[in-house]
Formats: C-alpha cells, structure tokens, sequence
C-alpha cells in the first residue's frame, strides 16, 4: 500500500505556509548538536505548518469556516490560519483549559467554546459542530496534508545540515515525527530519526493507553492513541523509539532556559531530556538535530521549575528550628543566616501542632546559596551558634 504522504506533498505545503511559516533558525549546542528551534515559530510552535497546508488545500470548502478540538498548540495554529485565509474558526476546548491559550485564539478571532470535562469530550463537539453547520473539522496529527505540513520541518533541515546524521524528534499523534522523516529520508536515507515520548503516555513505545487524565509537563504530546494515518507512517519511517520521565522532562526545560537562552515547552523539551539520559543517542560524526517543537510554556509551571532546579542544584536550603520567641529572637537567628551569606527566600513561624514552651516558636525559612558545599558551612554556621536546626 503506498504511503498517503509523499516528498512531493511535502514540497507542495511549503509553498502553501509561504508568507506565514518561518524557516526557523538551528541553534548550535556543542560538539555536533544543534537544536531546531520551532518555539521561535508563527504561533510558537510547529503546528502552524500543518494548519496553513490544510486550509490552503481545503479552498473555497473553507468558506463555511474549520472547527477543532484542543486546549493547545493546534487550535492557536488553526486560528492563525483561519485568520489568514479569511475564515471562520470555532475551537472547543474542555473545562478549565489554559486562560492564556483561551486568550490567545480570541485574539487571533476564533469563536471559543468550553465543551466537556475532557478533550475527547471537546474533540466530539467540534465535530459535532462541524456537521451540522457545514464546517470542516481539522484533526492536530491524523491528516495526510497536515503530516505534510508539519514535514516541511524537514526540507529546511536537510537545507540547512549538510552533515546531518540524526534528528530527535517529539512523538504525540505522529504528524511531526512522520512528516519530518519522510522529508529527510526522502533526501538522505540513512539518517536516524528518533521519536521521543513521555513516559506517562507512550503508545507508540508499545505501553497500554492511561486511563483518565494524563497529567506531564509534556502535554502537547500526551496522546493516547496513534492515529490510523500516522502509526504506519511512524512505524516505517521512525528508526526508534524512547521515553523520558517527568524529572528528565523538567530538566530539559530549564537547561534550555538556563543555559540555551530558549524558552520551551515540555513536549518541545522531550529531546533534550532523551539525550541527556543517553547521550548515545546521537551520532558518533556528523550532525545530530534535536527539534524543539514549541515554546508555548505554562507560565505558572515557571517558578515550580525553578524552585525544583535550585534545589536539586543545591542553591535552595530550607531548615527548621525552635527559637526564643521573644523580641529580637527572629533577627538574632536569621542575622547568622545572613553572616554566613545565606539569602532569606522566605520564612514563616509554625506555632501549631508542636510541642513548644511557652516562650518558644517553630521557624521554617528557606534561603538562596551559593553551593552544597556552601548550604554546609551555613548549617554548621547556624549550629555552632546553639540553633539546633534540621534540614527540610
């Protein structure tokens, strides 16, 4: 059976995102690697290949407008296209979706409906929707001209590496890592293409779909089933297959943050986070390409990844203590912290369910240091000041 996806609708979708999709910059990252940085596109994120290719095909069908299901990526792609190509979008999103994403498909003039308590749930109503007025529902991954949109990634990576011998690429629903192979293999068949997923949902590394919600800071690629167009088109194309767990993927966010200077997503993270964990996984000459899919990042999830790196770096100490709970005690014990050049992040008296004399209070209190080796002087510091403190 021939593939639904060939080069040649590959290089026709490039010419459809002319105008709208950016051929985005690859970053170097030393020593071979170089990051394909999509969190820099239209939009934030590589959906909009796909978007644009499917509206540009669907033509005058679009007159009636395009519907979609989905709290993320997709749905602000679709809204940009729908923008573009002059017609009308409505997006259903489930209950308590991202007021951010919500906002920025009004913004782009989408109809915004909240459907469901899922994103199946969502996913039904809009094309519902779709069939009663007439509309075209647009799938995220499960689209022969979306799989092609989404591979004119590819074309710019050929292009732009002459060496290239891997690609790392996000796994979700599949349009990526299938569009991307199929353009690059097309050109230089012997390069690698590794598909990476979270380990929570990981259909395509063989593991049973979860029931309920999936909760992962890569939720842009948390889907539960292959799609029927993309699974053989991933099995043909993708050379192999990993996972990576929540502490790799929250990792991968802030070392790009940290020390890449780029902001992205956990889903677009999910390459760094596989290398990382085995860093045999990219070719011992030539190039190795991970893509970074998105940089459409939760804002609140920031200051949790912080919190979580500082400490696990060692730059976070958090103690308790009992102190004299009598004027000046607070000040007397933090000014050791301060001596010792600790910085106060915050404190907070815990007089409630302990065992205190009367003339005593619970202190919890956490500061910024330089090192571990730094939080030990500060702890010996504070000890040998008679404040018998314990590490939190």
């Amino acid at each position: 059976m021939p593939d639904l996806v060939a080069l040649a609708d590959i290089d026709a979708a490039r010419a459809a995102g002319a105008g709208v999709v950016r051929h985005t910059p690859v970053v170097p990252a030393g020593d071979g690697l170089v990051y394909k940085a999509e969190n820099l596109q239209t939009i934030g994120a590589f959906k909009i290949r796909g978007a644009m290719n499917k509206l540009a095909a669907l033509g005058a069908d679009a007159r009636r407008g395009v519907t979609a299901g989905s709290a993320g990526n997709h749905a602000q792609a679709l809204a940009y296209a729908a923008r573009h190509f002059r017609v009308p979008c409505e997006i259903f999103v489930p209950a308590g979706a991202p007021i951010a994403k919500i906002a920025g498909c009004q913004a782009l003039g989408a109809l915004v409906h909240e459907a469901g308590a899922s994103l199946a749930e969502a996913v039904a109503a809009s094309r519902t929707r779709a069939a009663e007025a007439e509309m075209t529902f647009c799938h995220p991954y499960d689209d022969p001209l979306v799989v092609a949109g989404q591979g004119t990634l590819g074309l710019e990576l050929v292009e732009d590496l002459p060496d290239l011998e891997c690609v790392i690429v996000p796994l979700g629903g599949g349009g990526l890592a299938a569009g991307v192979a199929i353009a690059v293999k097309a050109h230089r068949p012997h390069v690698r293409i590794v598909g990476v997923q979270a380990s929570v949902c990981a259909p395509y590394a063989g593991d049973p779909a979860p029931t309920g919600p999936v909760v992962t800071l890569a939720d842009g690629i948390a889907v539960k089933y292959p799609g029927d167009i993309t699974r053989p088109l991933v099995e043909r194309y993708v050379d192999e297959i990993v996972t990576v767990d929540e502490d790799a993927i929250a990792d991968a966010m802030v070392h790009l943050m940290e020390v890449a200077k780029l902001y992205v997503e956990g889903a677009g993270a999910v390459g760094v986070a596989a290398l990382a964990g085995d860093p045999g996984l990219a070719a011992r000459e030539g190039t190795t390409c991970v893509i970074l899919s998105g940089g459409n990042v939760d804002l609140g999830a920031v200051p949790g990844l912080i919190r979580r790196h500082e400490t696990s770096a060692g730059r976070r100490l958090s103690v308790f203590a009992r102190i004299d709970d009598r004027p000046g005690g607070m000040a007397r014990f933090l000014g050791i912290f301060a001596e010792a050049g600790a910085n106060l992040i915050e404190v907070e008296h815990i007089r409630e369910g302990l065992a205190l004399h009367v003339r005593e209070t619970g202190v919890r209190a956490t500061f910024e240091v330089r090192s571990p080796a730094h939080a030990e002087a500060v702890l010996a510091a504070t000890r040998a000041a008679d404040y018998p403190v314990t590490r939190e």
